[in-house]
């Protein structure tokens, strides 16, 4: 059984800003295979970034529908992916890690059940799809949050954990102080939760 964890950029950077992580990730757990595509469209912001989908004046309205539109060439990434890495979901097993619009997406691939999922571990985030959720009935979340974030309020997150009521298993860390980043408490808190998912202990 081959073990993925693809990492998902937030709007405006690209997969090369996750790769340092997923090299750190690497050195701990050898046997993981770890991916960090870029973003299915070029930010239409300025700059050499990428995008999962356009923030350009965007809404809470209207942002479910954006996320939607998202949808296929997000899907596509992912299928890639498994080719490239010859990963059946399912029978291998796979985590998305994401941040901040990164983890919108892979939000929403968790509540609509797409892929079988070992799990999704989202950074500063928000849960942006449209209802309803359907979540597969095993799923597992851990939502790491900067109680200083400007960009995405924390409360988003806090919001996020009511999936544990569709049967969700959903661990959570809110943390005082902490902007829009990933902290290094951040990264140990989904370092573990990657182990548990992937029963590598």
């Amino acid at each position: 059984m081959k073990k993925l964890v693809i990492f998902l950029h937030g709007v405006g950077s690209s997969g090369a800003d996750l790769e340092g992580l997923g090299l750190y990730l690497n050195q701990v757990m050898p046997e993981v295979i770890f991916a960090s595509p870029d973003g299915t469209s070029r930010f239409d912001g300025g700059g050499e970034g990428y995008q999962w989908f356009s923030v350009q004046g965007v809404t809470e309205q209207s942002r479910p529908a954006r996320v939607v539109e998202a949808r296929a060439a997000f899907d596509a990434t992912l299928e890639g992916i498994f080719a490239q890495h010859a990963i059946i979901p399912g029978k291998d097993q796979v985590i998305l890690l994401g941040f901040s619009q990164g983890s919108i997406m892979a939000l929403d691939a968790l509540v609509t059940a797409r892929y079988p999922l070992a799990g999704v571990a989202a950074f500063s985030g928000r849960l942006s799809s449209p209802e309803p959720y359907h979540p597969a009935p095993d799923s597992a979340v851990l939502l790491v949050h900067g109680m200083a974030d400007q960009v995405i309020p924390w409360t988003e997150s806090e919001a996020a954990a009511a999936l544990t009521e569709m049967g969700c298993e959903v661990e959570t860390l809110f943390e005082p102080g902490v902007v829009h980043t990933i902290s290094a408490e951040g990264v140990a808190k989904a370092l573990a939760f990657i182990v548990q998912r992937f029963e590598l202990n």
